[in-house]
């Protein structure tokens, strides 16, 4: 698929006041994030020789490095971003998730809504690298810690109560679901409210039926949808079908080293004033396309956790009164600074504000 943007950058220009205007505003928005909360734990160690007792490393260790991961990752942006947030969800009651609750609250954000969940570990992804001297560190094993058994029923329903009360107090809701078990029925029924919930779930959209944004992958829209998207007519014809199942009022389906594409329901009379745009007819709405271009294609090192910076930034955006294209913007904005590190990462709207410069002043 290739796209022709050669009317982005015109328009880029023209909305960067207003894109500014936008970041500077992230610190009003409030969200509450619910979450698969997870504990990313790097060990890091110097090889000393192979072991006696089997043909293994032996590592000297170094360091261990902890930072949110999964649906955490997505809290974490949203507060390094400036945005006023409180998080939902569960943490074993093991060191894990005491680490996890130190690091949000360190980081100004409201934990009263994590849940102990005594019988289940806190999701945790431990990473263990190697190197010689002056050599590059390379992972060599990953050890998860998790449970496959949902949360019990109280847990459930302590959650979903907590939801409901928070619901009133936020601008926007964010579910963040990576499979791991706490956005139950219970939780997601409580979280859906429309005009207000922005999605991020890698199976099962139509669960969460009703929310304002979904943000798919491309792997994970051809799930959704059940056909390849390898071309302009599928992209089409999946931000389609995907807002008929969803019953959304947007779809962003971010493409890897193509860009992103953001769908939207709008009246017929609403499309003459908008930005460059492909627009069709689907029986009871229009819908308008734009595709935005990647703002970062060589100094790509670690896609991992991208998805939950373009999330939080499209989060804070809508909060503030962005447009779905500028919203849409901010959050590749973002992501194109992340993936320049190694794992997960966040960034800032100072950081941003400098990209955007650099990138209109090219």
């Amino acid at each position: 698929m290739t796209n022709d943007y050669s009317d982005f950058l015109p328009q880029l220009r023209a909305s960067t006041e207003q894109l500014l205007k936008r970041l500077d505003c992230f610190d009003q928005a409030r969200v509450l994030a619910i979450g698969d909360l997870t504990l990313d734990e790097f060990v890091t160690g110097q090889v000393e020789r192979i072991s006696r007792e089997a043909p293994v490393l032996i590592l000297r260790y170094e360091n261990t490095r902890q930072v949110p991961g999964g649906g955490a990752n997505a809290v974490y942006n949203l507060a390094k971003l400036g945005g006023q947030v409180k998080v939902a969800g569960l943490v074993g009651k093991d060191d894990q998730g005491k680490a996890l609750c130190d690091i949000f609250e360190a980081a100004g954000i409201d934990t009263a809504g994590i849940f102990v969940d005594s019988q289940r570990p806190t999701v945790t992804k431990t990473r263990i690298s190697g190197h010689a001297r002056q050599s590059v560190t390379q992972q060599i094993v990953r050890v998860d810690r998790k449970s496959d058994e949902l949360p019990n029923l109280d847990l459930q329903l302590q959650l979903a109560d907590y939801i409901r009360q928070q619901i009133p107090t936020v601008d926007a809701v964010v579910c963040s679901d990576y499979g791991d078990g706490v956005l139950t029925n219970l939780a997601i029924e409580s979280a859906v409210v429309r005009g207000k919930t922005i999605v991020d779930a890698q199976t099962n959209l139509q669960r969460y039926s009703g929310a304002m944004l979904f943000t798919p992958n491309l792997p994970e829209a051809e799930q959704a949808v059940g056909y390849a998207i390898n071309n302009s007519p599928t992209l089409m014809q999946a931000g389609r079908d995907l807002l008929n199942l969803t019953q959304a009022q947007k779809i962003l389906i971010t493409r890897g080293e193509e860009g992103m594409t953001l769908f939207e329901r709008v009246k017929v009379e609403a499309i003459k004033n908008s930005p460059p745009t492909s627009t069709c007819q689907s029986g009871e709405f229009s819908i308008q396309s734009w595709d935005i271009p990647p703002f970062n294609k060589t100094d790509v090192f670690d896609v991992t956790g991208a998805g939950d910076t373009v999330v939080a930034a499209m989060t804070l955006a809508l909060c503030v009164g962005a447009s779905g294209w500028e919203a849409a913007v901010l959050g590749n904005l973002a992501a194109s600074i992340v993936v320049r590190q190694f794992g997960t990462a966040t960034t800032t709207t100072e950081e941003m504000k400098e990209a955007l410069k650099a990138m209109i002043y090219e």
